[in-house]
């Protein structure tokens, strides 16, 4: 499991070639089993293989070519709708249209969707999350057909890889983890945490291309912009209010 773990890369090139019946039930059956809130496994996954249908999906993800190249589209929801229908049809009147239960429904969904990429890539498969999910959730559950009380949270494309990307850089251990309390930094330790991947040549040719200083512009200036950020967050509450998560 060590080995998986410290080797995943983003594959972003794939083979057309299909995932077996059987490899792709393993999968999704070890997405199942990850830990969940009360067991109650408030999440489902919509795996899209029809190549029609990813076309349809493919503007939701800004046509990044992988939507319809990987095999399998699998978009992670969080899902309140079933287990309320449960309690419902036994006389149990469910209160799980709030925020909170939004919360523990994205925790749900989050862990499976990890679980199933870690079974993917054991079974020799490449896995992609796609952010963009959450850019045009309202788009994606109107082409997936979502009911109330169910929210498209990320997306998973999985296939069988067609490139052998290098190893994305991380943050040192320190810079992510706290011991027993929370511990600030300082202005230093923060220049020291990112002195490395500030220092690299990725970063050196990202600021040529985009005329930056450093990186940090990059990603307020270029990659998650303010306006940006704030009409995502406006549409994304609109949507999680019309499913039904804000009885609050």
């Amino acid at each position: 499991m060590k080995s998986v773990l410290f080797k995943h890369r983003s594959i972003r090139k794939f083979r057309p070639t299909p995932i077996p019946e059987e490899v792709l039930h393993e999968i999704l059956e070890a997405a199942s089993r990850a830990s969940t809130c009360g067991n109650m496994q408030l999440y489902s996954l919509v795996v899209t293989r029809d190549a029609a249908l990813r076309e349809k999906l493919a503007p939701c993800h800004f046509n990044q070519p992988m939507v319809t190249e990987a095999p399998c589209v699998v978009t992670v929801c969080a899902d309140v709708h079933r287990f309320s229908m449960w309690c419902e049809q036994r006389d149990a009147e469910p209160a799980y249209d709030n925020f909170a239960w939004f919360l523990n429904a994205s925790t749900d969904a989050l862990l499976a969707a990890q679980n199933l990429c870690i079974e993917a890539e054991m079974n020799g498969l490449g896995i992609c999350y796609l952010g963009t999910t959450i850019y045009t959730a309202a788009q994606i559950a109107d082409i997936l057909g979502l009911p109330k009380g169910v929210i498209p949270l990320t997306t998973v494309v999985m296939g069988y890889p067609d490139e052998s990307p290098e190893l994305t850089d991380r943050l040192p251990l320190e810079a992510v983890v706290h011991y027993e309390k929370y511990t600030d930094y300082t202005a230093a330790e923060i220049d020291e945490l990112w002195a490395e991947r500030e220092e690299s040549a990725l970063t050196k040719r990202l600021l040529e291309e985009n005329g930056l200083p450093n990186l940090a512009q990059v990603f307020t200036q270029r990659r998650y912009v303010r306006k940006d950020n704030l009409a995502i967050s406006e549409s994304y509450f609109a949507l999680l209010k019309e499913k039904g998560f804000f009885n609050n």
